[in-house]
């Protein structure tokens, strides 16, 4: 019986798939070197891409500013101020090729040479050298915009080398020395533009408080106490009394109740933060918040009071109180539980009787003042400040003081003749400026600042007689 005859092994390069022959296939093999070539160069992309962005976030330093932030306009003034001259590279690296312009005119004047003209870096990307340090600037555009204003939303990027990454601190720090030092001297005004403060034009010269003539003891009454306020504050919370300070200021028109608290601001070197109470689309929420975020070193002036009076109805049930300030929400703003500390405010109006008790109580109104009619006192005051250099002997003044007690508008010396008649320190200072250097021009026209009462223009087809 033979053996049954043995299988022939399979060698062991043999496969099911010849890949031998696939890869001898030159088509096959080409494409398998480009995809391996491609794959390498993506990851060597991939690898040079994250080693710059970790070579950058190691080497380099960002520091991003949006429009909103009051320091973005101290930063674009900063931009404008010329440049030391450098080398030759560096004057060519820091070269900017894109600019826009900024223009500051007085107000009212058209002529070129009133105008102040500021070069800035416009939107894109530029190099500047501050010191020994390179710094790149990144002024961008968004295309979304402020909904409640439609301004576009504006960024600053300054990136320089994180070893000079303390030139930031020494960049902003002259910015606020060039915007302090740009309204140095000046007052600033706020006014409310929805629920945000903004400059009210540009700052104004400081009245000096000595060019508001107040009757006898009124205006010093006001500056000590409102001095011994910002001394006491350790006082008030040792207490626990809310640190903030109220003033009425009440008296017919021209009487110097605006006048005397912007001089006031420029002798403590405030601001002014105007509220409209009056304004369409003002309403509680809005005054509340607006009181909240009053600028630092800023008083704030409620003007008209008792306009706020003419809508005293409360919230409807729905929980809407309509689009001006209610009686509650004036309130509440000046002395509820989220109103804010640190505050000087001054109301003034021309109707104290308007007012009501709730809102002159201590808390709300610590000082109620009357700056009523121009007095003898006020108008010889007035007299030696726009005639004094030439009223050397003052009889000038006793002529003008004689010439209003015969009409009736001041009282005699002694104080014994009363006035049947009134007039206001805006309407003598008016006369004032008309006779800037003539004193017998303002002596003659005293008569004038009789109070006139106008009656209605006649209808067409009526006669008046005489």
């Amino acid at each position: 019986m033979s053996d049954p005859p043995t299988p022939t092994p399979i060698p062991p390069t043999s496969s099911i798939v010849p890949l031998d022959a696939l890869f001898n296939n030159p088509l096959f093999a080409g494409g398998i070197g480009l995809a391996g070539l491609g794959a390498a160069a993506a990851l060597a992309r991939k690898s040079a891409i994250q080693g710059a962005a970790f070579i950058k976030r190691r080497l380099l330093v960002d520091l991003e500013i949006n429009k909103q932030d009051e320091a973005y306009q101290w930063l674009l003034a900063w931009l404008c101020l010329p440049r030391p001259p450098g080398g030759f590279v560096t004057s060519r690296l820091t070269r900017v090729h894109h600019m826009s312009m900024q223009t500051t005119s007085k107000s009212g004047q058209k002529r070129s040479k009133d105008a102040l003209i500021a070069y800035q870096p416009g939107y894109g990307r530029h190099i500047i050298r501050h010191k020994n340090a390179y710094v790149a600037v990144h002024r961008e555009k968004q295309s979304s915009s402020n909904m409640m204003t439609g301004e576009p939303f504006e960024t600053i990027t300054l990136t320089t080398l994180y070893a000079h990454r303390h030139i930031f601190a020494e960049i902003f720090q002259q910015a606020h020395e060039l915007a302090v030092s740009a309204e140095e001297g000046k007052t600033v005004l706020y006014t409310s533009r929805n629920i945000e403060w903004t400059k009210f034009g540009d700052p104004r010269r400081k009245r000096p408080l000595e060019s508001v003539i107040l009757d006898r003891g009124i205006k010093e009454r006001i500056v000590h106490d409102v001095r011994d306020f910002f001394m006491r504050q350790q006082w008030y919370v040792d207490r626990g009394i809310p640190y903030r300070r109220g003033y009425l200021l009440y008296g017919p028109p021209g009487s110097g109740k605006s006048s005397f608290i912007q001089a006031l601001a420029g002798e403590l070197d405030f601001g002014v933060a105007m509220i409209n109470l009056s304004e369409k689309g003002m309403t509680d929420d809005k005054l509340a918040l607006l009181l909240t975020k009053l600028p630092a070193k800023t008083i704030l002036l409620l003007e008209d009071a008792d306009a706020a009076f003419r809508n005293r109805r409360q919230v409807d049930a729905d929980g809407y109180g309509g689009m001006t300030v209610t009686f509650s929400g004036l309130l509440n703003a000046l002395d509820g539980v989220a109103a804010g500390e640190e505050r000087i405010t001054f109301l003034t109006t021309n109707h104290i009787d308007r007012l009501d008790e709730a809102l002159i109580r201590p808390g709300r109104v610590d000082m109620t003042v009357r700056i009523g009619e121009a007095t003898r006192y006020q108008a010889a005051a007035m007299w030696e400040r726009f005639y004094g250099d030439i009223d050397k002997d003052g009889k000038g003044r006793e002529r003008f003081l004689e010439r209003l007690e015969e009409l009736g508008l001041v009282a005699d010396a002694a104080g014994q003749k009363k006035t049947n008649l009134h007039t206001s320190a805006a309407a003598i200072q008016g006369i004032f400026l008309f006779n800037k250097d003539n004193m017998d021009g303002a002596i003659d026209m005293a008569e004038r600042l009789i109070p006139r009462i106008y009656e209605p223009a006649p209808q067409e087809g009526i006669k008046v007689s005489a």
